[in-house]
């Protein structure tokens, strides 16, 4: 890979991640309408928000570059928790989820220079610890939720909202690499990085899921649907 990765996206978390990669990485933000379709499923939402992304910022690369896109939400039940707008929607999300077991989906699209994009959609199980209403309220305070979907940080230490998860740790924070790492080698792209070592140094979570084996039946033990876009 010659022209390096286009990400679209002004995150620092996942700006952190796809550094793990060890590609050249700039970055632009996509401007789509993430408004949910009628009947549309989180799942559905998400791969459709990442590919528009994608798609977008394609007039912008420059040759030989590749464009990654992502879009992550928090789902409780079939509802679509975003980011929220102000201190006391984050609490009430907060209070919502506390205690209890939710998904994060994150859509994931490559957009390599010539040829056809792919897409895959990650779900990882979260199990949260029962917070209390002041550490709710003292998290809330730090401002920290408010650029959240969900409205937590898996990985503030001082908070901790998560007891456990099922599934790749990345992906909570924005960005599920394996997958990456999957979709950027089905495109003729793959990583000369050790994904999953960097990746777990990093983040300091030994994950389950393993790059090297996502060839054939590879996708779905990442937690991942993969398709063409």
């Amino acid at each position: 890979m010659s022209g390096g990765l286009l990400l679209a996206s002004r995150s620092p978390r996942r700006r952190a991640l796809i550094g793990l990669l060890g590609l050249p990485v700039r970055v632009a933000v996509a401007a789509v309408d993430e408004t949910p379709q009628p009947h549309e499923t989180p799942a559905a939402y998400v791969a459709r928000l990442a590919v528009a992304k994608a798609q977008a910022l394609r007039p912008q690369t420059r040759p030989e570059e590749w464009v990654v896109a992502a879009d992550t939400a928090v789902v409780d039940g079939q509802d679509i928790l975003g980011k929220p707008a102000h201190q006391a929607e984050a609490t009430a999300m907060l209070r919502r989820l506390r205690g209890r077991s939710h998904h994060v989906l994150t859509g994931v699209a490559v957009l390599p220079p010539a040829g056809e994009c792919r897409a895959a959609v990650v779900r990882t199980t979260v199990h949260m610890r029962p917070l209390s209403d002041a550490e709710i309220a003292a998290y809330v305070a730090s401002g920290d939720p408010l650029d959240k979907a969900g409205a937590y940080a898996i990985q503030n230490q001082a908070f901790a909202p998560v007891a456990s998860i099922e599934g790749c740790y990345a992906n909570v924070v924005g960005l599920p690499l394996c997958a990456l790492a999957c979709l950027l080698r089905a495109s003729g792209a793959a990583p000369t990085a050790d994904v999953t070592a960097r990746c777990t140094a990093a983040l300091g979570y030994n994950c389950p899921g393993n790059y090297p084996a996502c060839g054939d039946a590879g996708p779905a033990a990442l937690g991942m649907s993969l398709t063409r876009c």
